[in-house]
C-alpha cells in the first residue's frame, strides 16, 4: 500500500505511455492541431514551473474554462503533475454563475478560451482569490497567454510527490436542481474508471481512434479521455457544440472506431436530410450513448441505418464515468443493461432497505471510482456518500437475470391515481410516436388538485403550437396504447425546445415551474 500512496495519475497515464513507445503516436486532435504523447508528456511537465512562476502551489485550485482542444489535456495532466486541482467549469455559463464557481471553488487562476475571455474577466474582476486570468488559444497581448508563458519555461519539472487519495481534480455537477457542486476526485480515479469501464466493458484498444461528442468538462466527455489515453488510443476532440452537419465532418475526416454522444444527438442526427451512410465512418465499430437515457427508437433506428447498435450506459459526475451499461455485444434497448466490472449495485426503498427484484428501488453505488465529496456542502455529502456507497437519486427496477431498467430521478417520480409514474416511461411513448423528437413529462395538478401528468413536445418538423388539437389527440391514444390508459398526459404544450443543462439533461424543475395549462388546451 506504501508504494500505491506514492501515486500521480499524471505520470501513469502520460509518461507511461511514453515509455512503453508511444511518443511518436498521437495522442488528440482538434481541427487545428495533433499532439503526439511525446508532446503531452514534454509540455505537461512544464505546466507545473509555469503555475510556480505565478505563485500558484501544490493542493491550489486552477479553473478551466475552455473549448475541446489539445490544449485542455495539456492543462488537466500538467496541472495534475504537477499536484495542483485543475476544476473543470462548464463553457455555457452566466457572468453570474462563473463568479459563484471561481468564488465557490477559490481558484488561484482561470484558463479560458479566447471566445469566452470577455465573460470570464467580467465574472473574476475583484475577485480576491483570482491571481491571474489567462487566455488559451491565441488573444489580446494585454493578457497573458498560455502558448507565451509556456514558451519562457525552458525545462519540465519532475512530477509531484503525490498519493493516490489525494485530490486530483474538481468537476462541477450539471446543477439541474440548483447551484452546481464541487465534486472531488482522487489520483487513483482515473485509473479505476480506465480499467472498468474503458478496458473491461468497452474495450478501447492502442489502434482505436475516439470521437467524443460530450464535452471534457462533462463526467461523460472527461472520462472517455480518461480511457482513451490509458489505453493509448487517439482522441478526437470537437471545440464547438457538435450539431448533426459538423459530427458527419468529423465521421467522414477521422474515421473513428467508437463515437460517444448524448441521446439528443443522436435522435437530431437521425432526423437530418444528410443522415446517411456515406456520412458515417467507415470504420465505426462501438457507439455509446450516456447522459440521459436514450430512447429505444432512437437506437433501433440507428441500428436500421448504420448497422451498428448504440450502447445505452449510465454514468455520474460522482463515479466520473460509465457504471452501468448494456454490453455492446447483447444490446436490449429500453433497458440501461448490467453493472460494469468492478461497480457493485443495490436498490433500496425509502427506508435504506434492499428492495427484491422487479420492485422499484433507488439505486445505489459502490465502487473505487466515487467521488470523496462536495466540496463545502457537507450536509449533501452526507445525504449522497453513505459509507462505501453513493446514492445517485435515480429509481430502477432490476430483473431476475440482473438487468436494470430506468424509471426517473428520486425527484421527478410522482403518483397518478395511487401508482407510481415514471416520467421517463411516458417520455418513451411520447417519443416513439414517428412525429416526435423529444418530449419531457412532469407532474401537473387539474382542477380538483389532482396529480396528472403533462407533456411537452418537441416535434420533428419543429412545427411549434401549430400542430394543434389533433396531434394532441393523436399523441394522447398513442400513449394509452403503448403503456396504458392512466399515464397518458392530461395536456400537451408543444415547444421548439426544451431546457437542458450544458451536458444534454433535461430541466425538469425548470418545466414544473412554469404555469399549469389546467384545460388541457395546447398552448
Amino acid at each position: 500500500m506504501t508504494a500505491f500512496r506514492d501515486y500521480n495519475a499524471a505520470v501513469d497515464f502520460v509518461d507511461r505511455n511514453v515509455a512503453e513507445g508511444r511518443g511518436e503516436k498521437t495522442a488528440y486532435i482538434d481541427p487545428s492541431r495533433n499532439l503526439t504523447y511525446g508532446e503531452l508528456r514534454d509540455t505537461a511537465a512544464r505546466i507545473g514551473p509555469m503555475l510556480a512562476r505565478m505563485g500558484i502551489e501544490p493542493e491550489n485550485r486552477i479553473a478551466l474554462v475552455m473549448l475541446d482542444t489539445v490544449d485542455f489535456p495539456i492543462l488537466f495532466w500538467g496541472a495534475i503533475r504537477a499536484g495542483i486541482v485543475p476544476v473543470l467549469v462548464n463553457t455555457r455559463l452566466t457572468v453570474d454563475q462563473y463568479r459563484y464557481l471561481f468564488e465557490d471553488s477559490r481558484a488561484k487562476a482561470v484558463f479560458v478560451s479566447t471566445p469566452l475571455l470577455p465573460m470570464v474577466q467580467e465574472a473574476a474582476k475583484d475577485l480576491p482569490n483570482v491571481k491571474e486570468v489567462v487566455v488559451v488559444g491565441g488573444g489580446p497581448l494585454s493578457v497573458p497567454r498560455l502558448d507565451t508563458l509556456l514558451a519562457a519555461e525552458n525545462e519540465g519539472a519532475a512530477p509531484a510527490q503525490t498519493s493516490a487519495d489525494e485530490t486530483a481534480y474538481w468537476l462541477y455537477s450539471s446543477g439541474t436542481t440548483g447551484n452546481p457542486k464541487g465534486t472531488m476526485h482522487v489520483h487513483s480515479t482515473p485509473m479505476n474508471i480506465a480499467r472498468t469501464s474503458g478496458q473491461t466493458r468497452i474495450g478501447i484498444r492502442e489502434d482505436d481512434v475516439i470521437f467524443s461528442a460530450a464535452k471534457l468538462f462533462f463526467a461523460y466527455g472527461l472520462g472517455t479521455m480518461v480511457c482513451t489515453t490509458w489505453a493509448g488510443a487517439t482522441l478526437v476532440l470537437y471545440p464547438e457544440r457538435p450539431t448533426p452537419q459538423t459530427v458527419f465532418e468529423t465521421l467522414r475526416g477521422y474515421q473513428p472506431t467508437i463515437f460517444f454522444a448524448v441521446p439528443t444527438l443522436y435522435a437530431a442526427i437521425l432526423a437530418d436530410s444528410e443522415c446517411t451512410r456515406e456520412n458515417m465512418s467507415n470504420r465505426l465499430r462501438l457507439c455509446f450513448s450516456a447522459g440521459e437515457p436514450l430512447p429505444p427508437p432512437v437506437g433501433m433506428d440507428w441500428k436500421q441505418r448504420f448497422g451498428v447498435d448504440i450502447v445505452n450506459g449510465v454514468g455520474s459526475t460522482e463515479m466520473g464515468h460509465l457504471f452501468l451499461t448494456n454490453l455492446p455485444d447483447a444490446v436490449e434497448y429500453g433497458t440501461s443493461g448490467v453493472p460494469v466490472e468492478g461497480y457493485d449495485l443495490r436498490l433500496v426503498d425509502e427506508n435504506g432497505k434492499d428492495v427484491a427484484d422487479d420492485e422499484l428501488g433507488e439505486l445505489l453505488v459502490r465502487c473505487e471510482s466515487s467521488a470523496v465529496g462536495y466540496w463545502n456542502q457537507r450536509e449533501k455529502s452526507r445525504r449522497t456518500f453513505i459509507g462505501e456507497w453513493t446514492r445517485t437519486g435515480d429509481k430502477y427496477l432490476r430483473r431476475a437475470d440482473g438487468v436494470y431498467s430506468y424509471c426517473g430521478r428520486t425527484d421527478d417520480m410522482f403518483k397518478v391515481s395511487g401508482i407510481w409514474v415514471s416520467p421517463f416511461e411516458v417520455e418513451a411513448a411520447l417519443v416513439s410516436h414517428p412525429l416526435v423528437l423529444e418530449a419531457a413529462v412532469v407532474p401537473a395538478e387539474d382542477d380538483n388538485g389532482l396529480v396528472k401528468p403533462k407533456a411537452y413536445v418537441v416535434l420533428k418538423d419543429f412545427g411549434g403550437n401549430d400542430a394543434g388539437r389533433a396531434m394532441y389527440e393523436e399523441l394522447k391514444v398513442h400513449v394509452k396504447r403503448s403503456i396504458g390508459p392512466w399515464k397518458y398526459p392530461r395536456w400537451i404544450e408543444f415547444v421548439d425546445s426544451l431546457p437542458k443543462t450544458a451536458t444534454g439533461k433535461v430541466q425538469r424543475y425548470m418545466l414544473r415551474d412554469k404555469a399549469i395549462n389546467a384545460k388541457g388546451a395546447d398552448r
